[in-house]
């Protein structure tokens, strides 16, 4: 950890004496509060889907609690039918009873009080069970409207992602096969477009057919205003070797992911406050860079697209 951070000190005395110290830090406070948003944005998309799996377990519990009070008010129904089945049954047994014997008069007399006792105690525990049965109805009722409500949000925001990346598909189908590609995962959109269409070795300024699909795809970015735009630029491991004011790979994919942002700024149709740049240098590999192919692969742009969460947020406040 200590040479992590002597080796970033270093780095940014290095790039305090090529650029200007405002420039600079306005860039790195910039680059931080971006990381804290798609952090935080992230961070904001798991508490959602934890709290819809919390949501679907208190439906499930309070579903269990709502057949197991369904099944006692049963039972407490069955006996209080029973026991006024056998009032009634005493009841005409006091009517013949009563012509012979005064003493069995009185004893029926007595058996029927004990019973008319049981049955308002029975009456009143299956009416207590009966309240408990439509409390806990009317919150299982809450608890799946809560469910369906977020499942309906969520799903909206996939088939949202869903048609923004057939979009995106279709706008972009002039490059297929050279270096880029769109996938969707995790409710986010992914356009990955490797260096080979974009810059040359070294360079981070944007090739005319790089450029193109960059235009290409802000169109339709600005035809979605409620989605975040995350530019990451990547490399391989292979130390950067160029002149000029940049010094490591960090540096070049910062810039390049830079250039992109400035290209899709020139769309006025695109918020500027969607768009985040972020460099990843050689960090966050998806090949082996031990052969030229892998790391081809690894020198890429790649802009994650992620919807805005406000509707969902104000769910979860309000379930809170």
């Amino acid at each position: 950890m200590i040479k992590k951070s002597v080796f970033t000190i270093f780095t940014m005395a290095i790039l305090a004496s090529c650029v200007s110290p405002k420039i600079y830090k306005d860039l790195e406070a910039k680059y931080a509060e971006l990381k804290k948003e798609n952090r935080k944005l992230n961070e904001d998309y798991e508490s959602l889907l934890k709290s819809k799996a919390q949501a679907e377990n208190d439906f499930k519990q309070t579903k269990k609690a709502y057949d197991e009070t369904l099944a006692e008010r049963n039972k407490l129904q069955a006996d209080y039918d029973a026991t006024a089945a056998n009032l009634e049954a005493l009841k005409d047994s006091y009517a013949a009873l009563e012509k012979n014997s005064s003493r069995a008069i009185a004893s029926n007399s007595e058996k029927n009080r004990e019973l008319l006792a049981q049955l308002e105690a029975k009456e009143q525990a299956l009416s207590a069970e009966i309240t408990r049965l439509e409390r806990l109805k009317k919150e299982l009722e809450d608890r799946s409207n809560r469910v369906a409500e977020l499942e309906s949000v969520i799903a909206a925001k996939d088939a949202a992602m869903n048609t923004l990346k057939d979009a995106i598909s279709s706008a972009l189908t002039d490059f297929e096969g050279k270096g880029l590609t769109v996938e969707q995962k995790d409710g986010k959109v992914y356009v990955s477009m490797e260096n080979k269409l974009l810059f040359n070795s070294g360079s981070w300024a944007v090739g005319s057919e790089g450029r193109r699909a960059v235009q290409q795809l802000g169109v339709v970015l600005g035809q979605n205003p409620d989605i975040a735009v995350l530019i990451e630029g990547h490399t391989d491991n292979v130390p950067y070797s160029g002149n000029g004011p940049l010094t490591t790979n960090w540096d070049l994919s910062t810039k390049r992911a830079t250039s992109i942002v400035n290209i899709l700024r020139e769309n006025k149709a695109i918020n500027p406050e969607n768009l985040t740049a972020a460099g990843r240098g050689e960090f966050a590999p998806i090949a082996s860079n031990d052969s030229p192919s892998g790391r081809a692969t690894n020198r890429r742009i790649e802009v994650i697209l992620t919807p805005k969460l406000d509707e969902l947020s104000r769910l979860l406040q309000e379930q809170h």
